[in-house]
Formats: C-alpha cells, sequence, structure tokens
C-alpha cells in the first residue's frame, strides 16, 4: 500500500510543530526563605506608631534543569520608629517554572516581568501574615509593575553596552 506524500509531509509539518510550541508551566511555589526581626521591642510598641517603612524589592532566576527555571522574589521591609527599627522582615518566594519553546528575548521576558508578578503576591502575603503576628500593624505592599521594572531594567543595560559600562543591578526598586 503506498503511503500518501500529503499526509505524510503534514504529518512531518504537525510534529515539527508541536517541537516548536510555546510551553509555559508553574511547576512548584514555595516560601524559600522567611525572617522577622524585631530589635526595637517592647519599647517600640509603647511609642505612637508612626514609623518609616523602606521597601526593597530584588528578583533573581536561575536555569535549574532542562526547560526549568527557578525565579525568587525578595522582599525586604525596614520599619523604623524616631530612630529605633521596630521590625526588618524579608521573604523569598520562588517558584519552579517550565518554559519551552520561546525565544530568547521572550524567555527573559518570562523570567524577568512574569514569573515574578506571579510571585509576588504571594510574598506580599507572607510579609503582611509575619508582620501582624509580631504585633504591629500588617504591612500591607503596594502592587508591582514587573512589566515597567523589567523594561527599565533592560533600558538601563543597553544604555550601559552604549556607553561601555557594565549593567547594574538585577532588578532592585524600592519604595518608600
Amino acid at each position: 500500500m503506498a503511503e500518501n506524500p500529503e499526509t505524510n509531509g503534514s504529518s512531518t509539518a504537525a510534529g515539527s510543530q508541536a517541537d516548536n510550541a510555546q510551553q509555559f508551566a508553574i511547576q512548584k511555589l514555595y516560601l524559600k526563605d522567611c525572617s522577622l526581626e524585631t530589635p526595637g521591642t517592647p519599647d517600640v510598641f509603647t511609642q505612637a506608631w508612626k514609623p518609616e517603612a523602606k521597601v526593597e524589592l530584588n528578583t533573581r532566576n536561575e536555569s535549574v534543569g532542562d526547560n526549568l527555571y527557578e525565579v525568587v522574589v525578595t522582599v525586604t521591609v525596614t520599619a523604623n520608629v524616631e530612630d529605633k527599627t521596630a521590625y526588618l522582615c524579608e521573604a523569598h518566594q520562588a517558584g519552579v517554572f517550565s518554559i519551552a519553546g520561546f525565544e530568547q528575548a521572550a524567555t527573559e521576558q518570562l523570567l524577568g516581568a512574569y514569573c515574578p508578578g506571579v510571585l509576588f503576591p504571594y510574598a506580599r502575603e507572607a510579609i503582611t501574615d509575619l508582620t501582624a503576628k509580631a504585633g504591629f500593624p500588617p504591612m500591607t505592599l503596594a502592587p508591582v509593575n514587573f512589566d515597567a521594572l523589567y523594561a527599565r531594567r533592560r533600558q538601563r543595560a543597553a544604555q550601559a553596552a552604549t556607553e561601555g559600562g557594565e549593567e547594574s543591578s538585577d532588578g532592585d526598586a524600592s519604595q518608600a
């Protein structure tokens, strides 16, 4: 029985399309590390609660296998009342993501913006819970536009490359 060349050709084309199909999946989300220090307690509880809060936000990613990447969002909140540190709270929210079939630029965009956006609400919740459990008003962080942060980081890297400098930090952002 003769094979139909048209069917065979389209089957091969479909097979190669399946090999190049874009795939994105969340494999695992987890709290990698967290800490809370309250060096100003109990004295800080006797003062009026008018803290000056500093929020630092960092992201990083690394390959952990074939098409698997770990992305970590680190949020550090330092609250000071007058000259005393009320608390220092930090959460490292992580996830393992499966990313395949994307061009390099798209993969970098997913790792630098989309994945941190998926992780941030979990880090935000951890910070809120930890500060409340420490006896302070819960620290509720504002939403973060990781797409804008990623675009700004890429722009800085491009400027540094044209000026012959080195790329600066990997996704730092601060809020006050």
